[in-house]
């Protein structure tokens, strides 16, 4: 690990975090969220994921060439009146590491909006200011970021949906490495925010019906199918599922249901340590996407391998936000959702697949197949910052 740090906010005692796990290149990246109960333990946990979720992106002859991971983290309620003036605070304070170091965007309790905001009005600079000195042309840089982040989508903005259309991209490349079809696949998603409800899209697109969605106040189920289309049309700012745009159909239970439902697939997109050894045992599903950051703890996934239970990681399935940013800050992508949706398809469906096969021909889970990969990419990437004659 390279550096963590603990900020105590002057006004309400609030504790932050940020940690670095990996620099490549002399920068790293990841997002900031903002929770209650967020500890320095969980930062350093996310920080290695994304480490990860970069190392595997190393692929031969694109312009983005990996940097570290890192990650930072509020203990605070978002929805708490002062929550941005906290954030406010913690980014001011960090800014010099933030130029230095850490390229960072918006994570669970955060939005992007308001990092842009408070970075613009108090003169800080950009998010990406440590990643600015690895870029040949930062205008050009720049305006395809401006491009993507302009982007609207069948009235959503793009930035909003690339996270769940890789998740959906890896869970059909998973399903159908176990020869299923979406049509005759059932999925339950646990979360309805931005990455829950754009892979609840992409997947019911593909043809998945999806028959249960877990939020906030409960879950809201139906064997035959939910219409998902109406249901992210009414969400609230949170994810949460409007209870009055259900059908008399449609039902309605407790939010722990979620993890025992009759489905064939999982897709965790909301909290860390979701799945544990104690629930692990209710789960029925056969596969099991990460959409949210560490949700099946190491030994949850243990039990769940030794009932024929895949599970993707997370650093894998949930990696295309991360990587679609750079992918047009390094100018792989124009921006332009054609070119995103193409990309991330194309890489999430490959990665997948690849860590699927490596795992079964090696009789190991698709986690230890795509650390595998990752090491070999951090070897790789550690070799690119030594340098020229140094052994």
């Amino acid at each position: 690990m390279f550096m963590d740090i603990t900020w105590q906010d002057p006004i309400t005692g609030t504790h932050g975090f940020v940690v670095i796990d990996t620099l490549v290149r002399g920068a790293a990246s990841g997002g900031l969220r903002m929770r209650p109960g967020c500890t320095l333990e969980e930062v350093r946990g996310l920080a290695e994921g994304m480490t990860r979720k970069e190392a595997i992106h190393l692929v031969p002859g694109r312009r983005y060439v990996p940097v570290g991971g890192a990650k930072g983290g509020i203990d605070f309620d978002p929805r708490a009146e002062g929550a941005v003036d906290v954030l406010e605070r913690f980014l001011v304070a960090v800014n010099p590491l933030m130029h230095a170091y850490w390229a960072l965007g918006e994570d669970l309790g955060v939005r992007q909006d308001d990092i842009d905001e408070i970075l613009e009005r108090r003169g800080l600079g950009s998010g990406l200011s440590a990643v600015e000195k690895l870029v040949a042309d930062p205008a050009a840089a720049e305006q395809r970021s401006l491009t993507a982040f302009s982007t609207i989508v069948d009235g959503v903005a793009q930035d909003e949906l690339v996270g769940g259309l890789g998740v959906a991209a890896s869970a059909l490349a998973a399903l159908e490495a176990d020869g299923r079809s979406p049509e005759d696949t059932t999925a339950v998603i646990q979360g309805f925010g931005s990455m829950g409800g754009a892979t609840a899209r992409f997947l019911a697109e593909a043809g998945v019906r999806i028959v249960g969605i877990a939020d906030a106040d409960g879950f809201v189920s139906n064997p035959a199918g939910l219409d998902v289309e109406t249901l992210l049309a009414t969400r609230d700012p949170y994810g949460g599922v409007s209870r009055d745009a259900l059908r008399p159909e449609d039902q309605v239970g407790d939010r722990d249901d979620w993890l025992a439902a009759e489905a064939d697939l999982l897709v965790p997109a909301a909290v860390s340590y979701a799945i544990t050894a104690d629930t692990s045992d209710r789960v029925r599903a056969r596969h099991i996407v990460e959409a949210a950051n560490m949700p099946v703890t190491a030994e949850a996934e243990e039990a769940l391998a030794a009932r024929g239970v895949t599970v993707v990681p997370d650093f894998l399935a949930n990696s295309a936000t991360n990587a679609w940013w750079w992918w047009v800050y390094f100018g792989d992508i124009d921006g332009s959702w054609e070119q995103s949706r193409a990309l991330i398809v194309e890489t999430l469906r490959d990665l997948t697949t690849e860590a699927i096969t490596a795992a079964r021909e090696s009789g190991v889970t698709p986690r230890v197949a795509a650390q595998a990969r990752v090491d070999t990419n951090l070897a790789d990437l550690t070799d690119l910052d030594r340098p020229m004659g140094q052994a």
